[in-house]
Order: structure tokens, then C-alpha cells, then sequence
């Protein structure tokens, strides 16, 4: 009977936890519940924070008379002192929008600025970071599983919440955040990119299970920039209006040139186009080793998949980065994707690691894979 009744009420607790935290997503907007395969870091107090004090709202005042409502009004402004340092206020951004693409600009932030505050968002939403590079502006998350995607209604949730690792998705989730500063200097452009996988059968036996690709989801990306609106101080519903309300088009297609040679256009200007391509880029997952941004050039890594070497690859990692291939027998070779300035359009080339134009499969490959992200 003492068994019986431990096993129900670690069963009723677990309900109530799961309709707590249930009930808690579907409030905020669209159901996430991300679980990482490792432990997060313990938590920092970021430099740029007030360190923790202890609780002194029981304090006798120091010396001399005062009155009861003077006691509280004087406790009432060290509370609000004490909650402005622990989460800075940042009500100077937007969400900016170009087709189903969507970044935010924060005015008044510098890209040092929010870096600490974007590591602890993500950590903070169950990710755990395994590429952290400041000088590039470049963050990304390892991969997670969103256990809210779990098939079940609010008790079935519960349950899964006792014997959650019998349950898969059979989906993963990662996220790049790339920072750009904005045309004044002063403010910071925020993207945040979505890499999904999903796991497959490989036979027509039905008996092994492989990762692929799956496409973007630009309803993950802008729930995620809303969600770092509302950490960095925006009320929840203007938040939700921003995201809602961005408006874009999508305005790009492939120019063959007399030589066979492919080039994208872009029916943006250059500011814009360079954050569009860049987006592509980190959605795509190329490897960006470097960029600079006044001569218009990503420099980037890719290996052909259909080179011989290519195709005697296999495996997981031969389906999720072939670009990324650590196979000694594929080469991944350098490329400079170059947006040049056409007036109130952009152009996007491909050209080798000496800044020729390139014409092969390799670049029309490359094209392919930005007009995906950008048409």
C-alpha cells in the first residue's frame, strides 16, 4: 500500500508540474519546451549585472524617528533600484522584416553590449551553446529536442513527464544568432537562424533509423526573436504586434550570363541584401569563416556532394554539413559569395578564394541553396 501510494503521488506531482509548465508556454505564444543532451553551465551573474544582495527588507531603518508610510515608500524605491539591475530595460527596438525572414534591431545596444544577455536568453530556453565566437558576432546552440511536440493532451504531458525518456520526437533543433552592427554604428541587428534534422527510416525494410535535413522554420526563428524581445524589457503583446505586423517581400531569382555563368539577383539594396545573405547563409549551415561587410564578401567553405569523394561518403554527418565534411578524401574548398551594389538591387556572385568567377557545379550548387532561402 506504501508503494502504491508513493508511485500516485509522484504521478499527481508530476501532473501538476506539467500543466504548470504547460500552461506557462501556451501562454507565451507557441508551445516550446526545449531539453539539451548535457547539463547547463552553472549561472553567472553577467560583469555588466548587479551582483546579489541579501535580503534586507526587514532592516530597522538607521537612527533617528520616521513613520510607518515613509518606512514603506523608501522600501518601495529600493525594490524597484534592486529590479532595474537585474534585468535592463531595452524599449528602442523593432523587428525588421524582408519575406519570412525577420531579425531585431536594437537602436541603442552595441553588439558587446547584448552578447552576455544573448548567451544567458538562450541557456535560459534549455539550449546549451557549442559555438561562441564574439569576434565573428557568431553564437549557436547545440542540438535539442522541443518535448511540447510530444503527442498527448495535458495528462498524457503528465505522464511523459515521468517517463520522459521513453519519448522521442524523433525532431532536433539548433539556432545561430549572428549580431551586425547597424549603418550608424550606434545599435545592433540580431538574426536568429533555425537548423532542424529529423530522423528517417534509411531501408525499405523499415529497420534503420538515419538524421536528414529538414527545412527552416521561420515560425520558430520569429518566435524565438520574439521571446529575446520580451528578456530584453518589451511588453509581451507589443512584442507579439511586432512580429505579427512586419511586413516584407520575397525578391530574388537566377541570371544566367552568356558564359553559362549563374549569378542571384537580389531586388534589395545592399544593406539589406548582405543581412538576407547572410541569413541564407546561416540557415543553409555553410561554414562562414569570415566576412567583411565594406567590400561585400562572405568567405565560406563547401565540398561537393556529388564529386566522387563526395558520394562514397556516408553517414550523418555526409547528409546534415557536407560542406563541413571532415573526410579526408572530400575537399572543402574556399568560396568568396560576393553581393555587389546595383543601384537599388544587389547581385550575388560566386567566385573562388583568388576573387574569380566561378562556373562549375560547385557555384551553381551554392546558388541554388541561397535562392531557397531568398525567393
Amino acid at each position: 500500500m506504501r508503494s502504491r501510494f508513493s508511485a500516485a503521488a509522484a504521478l499527481a506531482a508530476a501532473a501538476l508540474l506539467a500543466a504548470c509548465s504547460t500552461a506557462n508556454t501556451l501562454l507565451e505564444g507557441k508551445p516550446i519546451d526545449y531539453k539539451s543532451a548535457g547539463t547547463l553551465p552553472s549561472l553567472e551573474v553577467p560583469p555588466d549585472l548587479t551582483e546579489p544582495t541579501n535580503d534586507n527588507r526587514y532592516a530597522v531603518p538607521a537612527g533617528g524617528e520616521t513613520t510607518l508610510s515613509r518606512y514603506e515608500s523608501t522600501r518601495a524605491q529600493q525594490a524597484g533600484a534592486d529590479s532595474g539591475a537585474v534585468l535592463p530595460r531595452i524599449p528602442d527596438m523593432h523587428i525588421a522584416r524582408d519575406g519570412n525572414q525577420r531579425w531585431l534591431v536594437v537602436s541603442n545596444e552595441t553588439p558587446d553590449q547584448l552578447w552576455p544577455l544573448l548567451k544567458d536568453f538562450w541557456q535560459a530556453n534549455g539550449f546549451l551553446l557549442k559555438l561562441d565566437q564574439p569576434q565573428l558576432g557568431i553564437m549557436q546552440t547545440g542540438w535539442a529536442e522541443d518535448r511540447a511536440t510530444l503527442p498527448g493532451e495535458m495528462g498524457g504531458l503528465s505522464l511523459q513527464r515521468v517517463i520522459g525518456p521513453l519519448y522521442s520526437t524523433g525532431k532536433r533543433d539548433r539556432f545561430r544568432t549572428r549580431l551586425e552592427r547597424t549603418a550608424d554604428g550606434k545599435g545592433t541587428e540580431v538574426y536568429i537562424s533555425h537548423q532542424g534534422l529529423e530522423e528517417v527510416y534509411a531501408d525499405q525494410d523499415r529497420t534503420t533509423l538515419a538524421w536528414q535535413p529538414r527545412p527552416p522554420d521561420p515560425g520558430l526563428e520569429a518566435e524565438f526573436l520574439r521571446r529575446l524581445m520580451v528578456r530584453l524589457g518589451a511588453k509581451e503583446q507589443i512584442a507579439k504586434q511586432q512580429v505579427a505586423s512586419a511586413q516584407g517581400k520575397p525578391l530574388a531569382e537566377i541570371r544566367n550570363g552568356p558564359d553559362g555563368t549563374q549569378t542571384l539577383m537580389v531586388f534589395e539594396p545592399f544593406d539589406r541584401a548582405w543581412r538576407r545573405v547572410g541569413l541564407a547563409l546561416d540557415r543553409v549551415g555553410f561554414t562562414v569563416e569570415d566576412r567583411n561587410r565594406d567590400k561585400g564578401v562572405y568567405y565560406v567553405r563547401y565540398a561537393d556532394p556529388e564529386s566522387p569523394a563526395g558520394k562514397e561518403k556516408k553517414g550523418f554527418f555526409a547528409s546534415l554539413a557536407f560542406w563541413r565534411s571532415d573526410d579526408k578524401k572530400v575537399v572543402a574548398e574556399q568560396y568568396r559569395v560576393m553581393i555587389k551594389d546595383a543601384k537599388d538591387d544587389s547581385v550575388v556572385e560566386v567566385q573562388d578564394k583568388n576573387g574569380a568567377n566561378v562556373n562549375n557545379q560547385s557555384s551553381r550548387r551554392i546558388i541554388s541553396l541561397l535562392l531557397k532561402q531568398l525567393k
